[in-house]
């Protein structure tokens, strides 16, 4: 085999409740990655598509050379490859952009090398590239993107990843306003400590949202879907944040969060009816506010990235 293609969808991390241990798989976009393999050893980064000239060419910075380098360390052999990438994905957004380009480069090199790894094993060569692009070396992009449907990461030390169940009819809206938030500003708002009232909230809401997806309970999901740790401090960094959650509940949503780090806000719904108001709400709010944005509307991606015949 000469040459192999993989895509990686979006991702939504945190699910507002679940801040670095919650993600999912969005079915509405993400990154695509083309290997082709070459007689000497060694990557290239031959194109990247969609990123603006924004993303590195050297491989010890771009996330799918990070990636695929990881793996090869493990796999003891070190096989040429040249990359493509063509991004789907808004960098800076929310919506797991890196984490995507390197599940994708992974799911194409291990079919490129005759399937090595099994799939939950490329994990931690995804971190080690997430480690590269943002610092942090956080699991709630790569796992759902890898994998699909909602992810908990329950420790990283060893790495404990379990998938949840992804309840029947259950829909998301991505709202991504036009500017761009940076990772490194989000976080710097955090707070190092938190109270054991705050704790307590959110240990519930964790606990009452995975018990929500697996009873199939649309209403424990919509009560749980609360942030007490980030949310308040991150929230001041995305205008319209306020309005929009209070008028996607005003329509029927089941809650409403920051994707990742922002700035795109995810809205969960019970089925597709809403797909439209949602959409109308949040053209209407962010037009107030100067500025623009575009909705994707999906149902949850349960099977995770995959190969392009």
């Amino acid at each position: 085999m000469k040459s192999v293609k993989a895509f990686a969808p979006a991702t939504v991390a945190n699910v507002s409740c679940g801040f670095d241990i919650l993600g999912f798989a969005i079915d509405a976009m993400g990154d695509t990655v083309e290997l082709v393999r070459k007689d000497e050893p060694g990557l290239t980064v031959v194109s990247i598509e969609g990123d603006e000239g924004r993303l590195p060419y050297e491989v010890e910075k771009n996330t799918c050379a990070v990636a695929i380098q990881a793996m090869l360390d493990e796999y003891g052999e070190q096989v040429g490859m040249d990359i493509y990438l063509k991004k789907g994905l808004p960098l800076g957004s929310g919506m797991g952009s890196s984490a995507a380009s390197a599940v994708a480069a992974l799911v194409a090199a291990n079919r490129l090398l005759g399937d090595p790894f099994e799939k939950k094993a490329l994990l931690p060569f995804a971190i080690a590239a997430e480690k590269a692009a943002c610092g942090a070396g956080h699991a709630d992009n790569v796992a759902p993107s890898l994998l699909g449907g909602f992810v908990l990461i329950r420790d990283y030390h060893p790495l404990d990843v379990i998938k949840l169940h992804v309840p029947d009819g259950l829909y998301c809206a991505l709202l991504h306003p036009h500017f761009e938030l940076k990772t490194s500003d989000s976080r710097s708002v955090l707070r190092d400590q938190i109270s054991l009232k705050h704790s307590t909230i959110q240990s519930g809401n964790v606990a009452g949202f995975i018990a929500g997806l697996y009873q199939e309970d649309f209403d424990l999901i919509s009560r749980s879907l609360k942030d007490v740790i980030a949310e308040p401090y991150r929230a001041v960094l995305i205008p319209g944040f306020y309005e929009m959650r209070e008028a996607l509940k005003s329509i029927g949503a089941l809650g409403m969060g920051i994707s990742g780090s922002g700035p795109t806000l995810f809205a969960l719904s019970k089925g597709s009816e809403k797909a439209e108001e949602i959409r109308k709400a949040a053209e209407d709010i962010y037009q107030k506010v100067g500025l623009g944005v575009d909705v994707y509307f999906s149902e949850i991606n349960t099977k995770g990235a995959y190969l392009i015949d």
